[in-house]
């Protein structure tokens, strides 16, 4: 199993910064990619950032030069960084991991969510 924890999210004002964190609590799993997503309303889910577990990550055009995703393997945490936020940042960011079972099924796993409500 697989569960995920958010937190971090939060009220700022546009140009500002915010952390996410993302907890991964694993067993009889191994998480190949971590990403995170958001949806604001009326809008479909998308992907913002994602690491893979060689390292590599990779970011949705709106974002980059502006939001970076790290881990820390110690800790079973993966972070989203956020600058220079502006009010279309605003959105429920879900932490998500793709993820490989001991017998070999592939599943996706979903946190329940952080809002990011970014002021203008």
């Amino acid at each position: 199993q697989v569960q995920l924890v958010e937190s971090g999210g939060g009220l700022v004002q546009a140009g500002g910064s915010l952390r996410l964190s993302c907890v991964a609590s694993v067993s009889h799993f191994k998480i190949n990619v971590v990403g995170w997503y958001r949806q604001a309303p009326g809008k479909q889910r998308e992907l913002v950032a994602a690491i893979i577990s060689g390292g590599s990550t990779n970011y949705a055009d709106s974002v980059k030069g502006r939001f970076t995703i790290s881990r820390d393997n110690a800790r079973g945490t993966v972070y989203l960084q956020m600058n220079s936020l502006i009010p279309e940042d605003t959105a429920v960011y879900y932490c998500n991991a793709d993820a490989v079972s001991d017998y070999y099924t592939r599943e996706q796993f979903w946190g329940q969510g952080t809002q990011v409500t970014v002021s203008s």
